[in-house]
């Protein structure tokens, strides 16, 4: 694919602009945080004096470290149980061609259309009915069924794209269904089940809305609840507030950060296969 000079440099320019205005809130955030905790900081401005003692205060005043053991707690069943089920249920859907495959992908399709809010009083009742309400269960049985659609439509997509001749040859040199799924398939799908995965940590560990509705205790809550404690002395200190909000994005940063790659290759990936 041959790119013209002028096009690579309007694409380098357009990304620098992206980084830019995504670095620019993450930056304000951080300047704010350094500011004494009885200040109320406006604009963009470095200070003079930066008081990374916030980030004690807040970390302490959050319970941060509770509520991060709750977030891996409920991230450990989700996502891999998610994978688990999104992987054997793409693989009947876009390998298989199982008997009434496209309804199902249609109704998968309808369930993506649901937004979480409206699900939310119905999920209370059947917690409270099941017995897991008030219990970190409660948020993670009903996010592995409402990440389910999404979870096998993507994995569908990749296993359309895997050829068929290999599923042949597997069978002509007498692989069972199982066995080709754990040596060839699994192993070609090792990009999207990666993308996959951390979309899915990013998701549950940002969630907020289920755990405070069907969960009463707070330190059973997600992390990203972390900022509901700062009431009472703390309720209107804006850089203690930021400084609390960047202690919760940075494990997502570092996730993505660390996973990129595989991140874009499952990408790519699905770009080249159209």
């Amino acid at each position: 694919m041959i790119v013209r000079r002028s096009e690579a440099v309007i694409g380098r320019i357009v990304l620098v602009v992206v980084l830019v205005l995504t670095l620019i809130p993450l930056i304000n955030m951080l300047s704010a945080a350094l500011q004494p905790a009885d200040t109320n900081p406006t604009g963009l401005a470095w200070p003079t004096d930066p008081q990374w003692i916030n980030f004690v205060t807040a970390f302490e005043t959050g319970n941060v470290w509770r509520l991060m053991g709750s977030s891996i707690f409920i991230v450990a069943f989700v996502v891999p149980i998610s994978l688990l089920f999104a992987t054997l249920a793409g693989y009947a859907l876009g390998n298989l061609r199982i008997r009434g495959g496209r309804f199902l992908f249609l109704f998968l399709i309808l369930g993506l259309t649901i937004p979480f809010e409206a699900l939310i009083i119905p999920l209370y009742y059947q917690s409270q009915a099941l017995g897991v309400l008030n219990t970190q269960w409660a948020v993670i049985l009903p996010l592995i069924g409402l990440y389910m659609p999404f979870s096998v439509v993507w994995m569908r997509a990749h296993f359309v794209g895997v050829p068929q001749e290999l599923s042949e040859a597997a069978r002509v040199d007498g692989a069972t269904t199982l066995q080709e799924f754990w040596r060839i398939q699994l192993p070609l799908a090792r990009p999207a089940l990666s993308a996959l995965a951390i979309l899915l940590f990013l998701w549950t560990w940002n969630q907020f809305l289920l755990p405070v509705v069907l969960i009463s205790d707070p330190l059973n809550r997600t992390v990203a609840g972390a900022l509901t404690f700062f009431q009472g002395q703390y309720y209107s200190s804006i850089p203690l507030l930021n400084a609390g909000a960047l202690i919760i994005v940075v494990p997502t940063i570092i996730v993505f950060v660390v996973f990129q790659r595989q991140f874009i290759q499952a990408l790519l990936q699905g770009a080249v296969k159209g």
